[in-house]
């Protein structure tokens, strides 16, 4: 065994004896041996770890997840098996998956199928019998890096061929993915089909970017019909439907190419549509606003993410999946870089790292956080966000306030206004030369 080469005891993995040799390959030449679980051949990717202990099935079923090989931090995966009901889209999408000890056989009422069948059915490439804990150490000392998980024949290569074999795989940054997961046809989730007992109170437009299935339906069940569109759709397909409220979804791949949303983006807030986004769609607001995204060292991905809203002192625990973030100064309100915008302020932190979590305008009506409302799976601490949503479209569409800071809709708008030399600003960054943003050496 090499110095790069970990080797666990695959003995009493499940059915170690009946399944091929596979290996995990980091493009740091850093080598994990076990067994193949799921289908057998070649996965590449980006390697992350995820660290719920709970909701397996909802996680590889997030299309946030796309073109990455996922390490469950848990150590027993499969024991409930999978069933039709809490898939998250409409496939599995982690490009490869890696566990510690893979269930025997599935034992839970609400099984209807072993999570190994599903994968062999799908065509996902995963590792069982390896140390997932010293995997997830070795990402978070070193950052995420490429991946590839080779078994059955594939596995016979030398290290040389497996280690090249990464290092020719495409990287996440710059990788355009939205479009690869999303929808190809728009469709609508009825209020009524979700429990809402009378008319929709509103109706909003929601772009698919890798949009969760709970998503749509935690509108409905407020009584809010949902249109998702494509990822592609264009601001005549969001006014075709007329709706009282914009959305954009969760999604995977490097927000720095979404220029095609950010310039749609950028003309719904023009026209001072209400507008909630989250994950990737808290990405894009940054971006709409003026401010710059970046990679995390390894990302933020689990049920169990400590947020704090800044408005109300509240620590949320938060269900996230996202390796970049938006750089924006924590110390505000300050100014939005695109000046028509006005002011904006940081909503939310991460209690973790003091990363952007989310993002509140105060002078249109438009806000967004990095994490997943819709808690599936993950607790439920967010979900009063839904309802804040619902309170914007309801205060511009009374007539009673334009944005989160609760002013009348006729207030006069910062950018038009003359500021006054004898009192500070403070749609104004802190000139104090000890203040620094979010973006700290860890994570650089």
């Amino acid at each position: 065994m090499t110095e790069t080469e970990v080797t666990v005891n695959a003995g009493t993995a499940p059915q170690a004896a009946a399944s091929a040799p596979a290996v995990l390959v980091l493009e740091d030449g850093r080598i994990f041996r076990g067994r193949s679980y799921g289908a057998q051949g070649t996965a590449l990717g980006e390697a992350v770890f995820a660290t719920g202990m709970t909701g397996y099935q909802e996680t590889i079923t997030d299309p946030s997840y796309a073109r990455q090989l996922v390490v469950q931090t848990a150590p027993h995966i499969g024991n409930t098996g999978v069933n039709s009901e809490d898939a998250e889209s409409r496939r599995i999408w982690v490009a490869g998956y890696i566990v510690r000890d893979a269930a025997r056989r599935p034992s839970n009422w609400r099984s209807e199928r072993s999570l190994d069948s599903e994968l062999v059915e799908q065509g996902i490439v995963g590792i069982q019998g390896v140390d997932t804990r010293a995997i997830t150490r070795h990402l978070r000392e070193h950052k995420t890096m490429r991946a590839g998980i080779f078994s059955g024949e594939a596995a016979q290569a030398t290290d040389k061929e497996l280690v090249d074999a990464v290092l020719a795989s495409e990287p996440m940054e710059g990788a355009r993915l939205a479009e690869e997961v999303s929808i190809d046809e728009a469709y609508v989730v009825e209020p009524k089909d979700h429990g809402w007992d009378g008319d929709p109170r509103f109706s909003i437009a929601a772009i698919d970017l890798g949009i969760k299935a709970m998503t749509p339906v935690r509108f409905a069940e407020r009584g809010v019909r949902v249109h998702v569109l494509p990822a592609t759709a264009t601001i005549d397909d969001v006014k075709a439907v007329s709706p009282d409220g914009f959305f954009m979804s969760n999604g995977p791949g490097d927000p720095a190419t979404a220029d095609n949303q950010v310039k749609l983006l950028r003309t719904v807030l023009d026209e001072k549509l209400p507008y909630f986004g989250i994950c990737f769609g808290n990405q894009i607001l940054g971006r709409a606003l003026g401010f710059g995204t970046y990679k995390l060292r390894y990302g933020h991905r689990g049920i169990n993410q400590p947020v704090m809203d800044r408005r109300t002192g509240k620590v949320e625990i938060t269900s996230q999946n996202h390796g970049f973030a938006v750089d924006a100064p924590l110390d505000g309100p300050t100014s939005a870089p695109e000046e028509r915008y006005g002011r904006v302020e940081v909503s939310h932190v991460s209690l973790n790292d003091e990363v952007v979590e989310g993002l509140a305008c105060l002078d249109i009506p438009a806000f967004s956080v990095q994490y997943h409302p819709e808690a599936a799976a993950g607790p439920h601490d967010a979900a009063y966000l839904f309802d804040r949503f619902i309170e914007l479209m309801e205060g511009a569409r009374d007539g009673r306030t334009a944005n989160l800071s609760k002013e009348p809709v006729d207030a006069q708008h910062p950018a038009d206004a003359q500021p006054n030399p004898a009192q500070p600003n403070p749609a104004q960054p802190s000139a104090d030369p000890n203040t620094t943003d979010n973006k700290t050496e860890d994570k650089k």
